[in-house]
């Protein structure tokens, strides 16, 4: 679940800002950036990499309308060669979290009135640094990622869903809405194009609609995964071979008390009285009893004596486990069902953190000890096995023979593409997805070997990066098989190519859906807004889009300091 609050903004789209953005990075994210900002808003990027011939600097200089610059350091002298007192926007999207908060501090100084696109891994810095920047963004290109990967390893049945002001909406089918009034839109085309269609509600194509939710289908979400997750700490922590023990003792005195009450001719009262008394040690021989009762007293005496070294047994056992796991991890238990995680980099990390909110059981193999997710994985009481995920031996430590579903999303393409091999040895039924950068390559590797691609990481995230640079804020993601769909506030500059523009007109190609609409000052949101109604300077739409459709909009939302061309 992702939960949004809906700021006002200041609106300064309306005036013709000069159209030159500056990246910082050589990472996929940036490159995928700056292709966007290039092809779709038909902007000037001036990059600044920290090596001309590393990473992905050569496939960004080879881009139209780049400016590519060499800084080992982003320091104010960098800053000033890229242009940074006229630029509209910096985004800095580096891998290094504490580096791009010291460079957003150094082109505040030069720049108070630029706009600040950074991305960070740890959110909970995020709202500090909002409050320190007039006009700031601050992303996590795994936060926007992890939902996509998430839905491609788990199918429809993902009960993914996002909060907005006023509303909750979820992807479900149209049997499970029931209710056709809370259907907002209809969705088609995941099954045989590569980006979902949105159409109005009651599409007669259409398998899955974007709806309305509940408080109730919410709240009974929220039950499953919080009893999936109690029942799987239990079992981590509870020795079977004792329970076994245990629940047979206590067979075996509810059968004593049977036979007392039957053979031996006593009330029911009686027989539970007589066998609380003989299991705690009580029982006095009486030689005129009758055989029956004698060997049932015998056996509830033996089961007794047996019970209390039992409970000592469960205690030590609890206590060690749970001291085993504080130092080294918990325990394999014998998993069945589960979902094999290989990688706990930044993008693991959250989708490990989705998936336990789930409630799904997962095993994590991540071969670096001290890699970010291993430590938050035991917090979460999830097993991490140390090793290398290509070798057939860690697989099977995993018990991948017996999991729903494996995700590769390690940082290398090639680790990936091996691991998913290596898994569909074990199961040629296994649902597999992998993290790949190359577009290309992914769709022939899904079309050669039957996998299930997701894309890169930088792949889902750029779209959200590029319309924070033009000040649209992307509110947040859901996913819809191995796609994603957006949502996104856009306002309407002076001038732009969406003025005049009627709210039906925007609905009708199925790459974009009106939600919502605010007029000029109003602080509400209409979530039944006339579609007939032509776009007027100021007003603000609330949209869920593909990545194309989201791109097409943005490029006419912009006023003509930000034209194409």
């Amino acid at each position: 679940m992702i939960t949004i609050m809906l700021p006002i903004v200041a609106e300064r789209l309306g005036t013709k800002r000069n159209r030159h953005f500056i990246v910082c990075g050589d990472t996929p994210l940036a490159r995928r950036l700056v292709s966007q900002l290039v092809d779709q808003m038909g902007a000037q990027v001036t990059v600044i990499v920290p090596d001309l011939t590393s990473g992905h600097a050569p496939e960004i200089a080879a881009l139209p309308r780049v400016r590519i610059l060499k800084a080992a350091t982003l320091t104010e002298e960098a800053f000033r060669k890229a242009g940074i007192t006229t630029a509209s926007a910096l985004a800095l999207v580096a891998q290094d979290d504490l580096g791009n908060v010291h460079a957003a501090l150094r082109a505040h100084d030069l720049n108070p009135d630029i706009r600040l696109v950074i991305r960070m891994f740890k959110m909970n810095l995020a709202q500090r640094l909002r409050s320190l920047f007039a006009d700031c963004a601050v992303m996590s290109d795994s936060d926007l990622a992890a939902p996509g990967f998430v839905s491609a390893a788990l199918g429809e049945s993902t009960p993914n869903h996002i909060r907005l002001p006023g509303r909750t909406l979820y992807v479900a089918t149209r049997e499970e809405v029931g209710d056709r009034a809370r259907v907002v839109c209809d969705i088609t085309g995941i099954d045989y194009s590569d980006q979902p269609r949105l159409w109005p509600p009651h599409h007669a194509e259409s398998k899955l609609v974007l709806a309305l939710a509940e408080t109730t289908r919410l709240s009974s979400v929220t039950k499953q995964g919080w009893l999936n997750r109690w029942a799987s700490q239990i079992r981590a922590v509870f020795n079977r071979r004792i329970g076994i023990a245990l629940f047979g003792l206590f067979g075996l005195l509810l059968l004593s008390t049977t036979l007392f009450a039957t053979v031996g001719g006593h009330t029911w009262a009686d027989a539970v009285y007589l066998t609380l008394l003989d299991a705690a040690g009580a029982a006095e021989p009486d030689p005129k009893m009758s055989d029956a009762n004698k060997l049932t007293q015998v056996m509830v005496t033996l089961v007794g004596i047996s019970v209390i070294p039992l409970i000592t047994a469960i205690v030590v056992d609890s206590v060690v486990t749970a001291r085993l796991n504080s130092e080294l991890g918990p325990r394999r238990p014998a998993y069945r069902n589960h979902i094999v995680l290989v990688g706990l980099g930044n993008l693991g990390t959250r989708v490990l953190g989705l998936l336990h909110d789930l409630g799904l059981p997962v095993v994590a193999i991540e071969a670096n000890p001290d890699a970010p997710g291993v430590a938050f994985a035991r917090r979460l009481g999830v097993p991490v096995l140390i090793g290398n995920a290509t070798r057939e031996e860690t697989l099977r430590q995993a018990r991948l023979d017996r999991s729903r579903a494996l995700l590769a999303l390690t940082h290398d393409d090639v680790t990936n593409l091996q691991v998913t091999l290596h898994a569909q040895e074990f199961n040629r039924e296994l649902r597999t997805v992998l993290r790949m950068f190359d577009d290309d390559l992914a769709s022939r590797v899904e079309s050669a070997f039957g996998i299930a691609v997701s894309r890169s990481v930088s792949s889902l995230a750029a779209p959200a990066f590029a319309a924070a640079m033009l000040e649209r804020r992307v509110m947040g993601t859901i996913a819809v098989n191995r796609r994603v769909l957006l949502i996104a506030e856009v306002p309407v500059a002076e001038g732009s190519a969406l003025t005049g523009v009627r709210l039906t007109s925007i609905n009708a190609h199925g790459e974009a859906y009106v939600l919502a609409k605010r007029l000029p000052g109003s602080q509400w949101l209409d979530w039944q807004p006339d579609l007939e109604h032509a776009l007027l300077p100021e007003d603000r739409i609330l949209i869920v889009a593909t990545r194309s459709g989201l791109s097409d909009i943005l490029s006419r939302s912009v006023g003509n300091g930000l034209a194409a061309g």
